[in-house]
């Protein structure tokens, strides 16, 4: 099985090399990420200018790996189209530092890199993880929950969203599956506002985690120590009028 490893928090993160070391148990892997830091840009791509592609050293043996000057969108559409020898079989887009659950995927560099792979008729899983937990519950699980994934089916117009909690594996009270978006976001996000002497103002993203959601809702599974399992539908590509134009 070939595997390209995308994510939006930089090729340098350490959520790319555990994500690259799961998925080198599984096939040959291909690593194509964003050269700095890319939260929170969706499935926006560079449609002026160049991308700057460079061959990196990678932790992980046996890895192919390419940093970008771009977007993660970006990077799927340079792997698939210059860099890997062949179409993948599958992305895996993560590990991304701090949920991507509720209404946050729609600003999501992780899912949106997913869902330029769905674009491209190749599957894709998204993964995320608690922003400042240890890591332990996603290290354990995470090689599981991808061979049950892979396993399973999913309509062409879907990609698999994987949220693990921060908490110590032992505090894992285990898995949730189909788990719908809550209707709000996870981060909360506010802004403090600093006057300059000129008369304009400056804000500051401020904010807080959400500590209540919806029932039955991927946000609901990780703040009571689940790990979240759900699809997220691409409803451009699965809208009837989309498929009557192309069968």
């Amino acid at each position: 099985m070939r595997i390209m490893v995308v994510n939006d928090d930089g090729i340098e993160s350490d959520g790319i090399r555990r994500l690259a070391g799961m998925a080198a148990e599984l096939g040959e892997v291909w690593v194509v990420a964003p050269r700095h830091q890319c939260s929170a840009m969706s499935h926006c791509i560079t449609v002026r200018g160049s991308l700057h592609v460079k061959e990196e050293s990678f932790p992980v043996p046996g890895v192919k790996a390419y940093s970008v000057d771009g977007t993660p969108a970006d990077c799927v559409k340079v792997g698939i189209k210059y860099l890997l020898p062949q179409k993948p079989d599958i992305v895996f887009s993560g590990i991304n530092c701090g949920y991507n659950v509720g209404a946050d995927i729609l600003y999501s560099g992780t899912v949106g890199a997913a869902m330029e792979a769905l674009l491209n008729e190749i599957p894709a899983i998204a993964f995320s993880e608690e922003r400042g937990g240890s890591g332990a519950a996603a290290d354990t699980h995470l090689l599981p929950v991808v061979r049950k994934l892979l396993a399973k089916e999913i309509g062409k117009d879907e990609i698999w969203n994987v949220n693990f909690p921060g908490c110590p594996p032992e505090e894992l009270r285990g898995i949730c599956e189909n788990r719908i978006p809550d209707r709000i976001p996870f981060f909360l996000d506010d802004y403090r506002v600093e006057e300059w002497e000129d008369k304009s103002f400056c804000l500051f993203v401020s904010g807080k985690a959400a500590q209540t959601a919806g029932k039955g809702t991927d946000m609901e599974a990780v703040l009571e120590r689940y790990i979240s399992i759900g699809k997220i539908r691409n409803e451009v590509l699965g809208s009837r009028r989309f498929h009557a134009a192309y069968p």
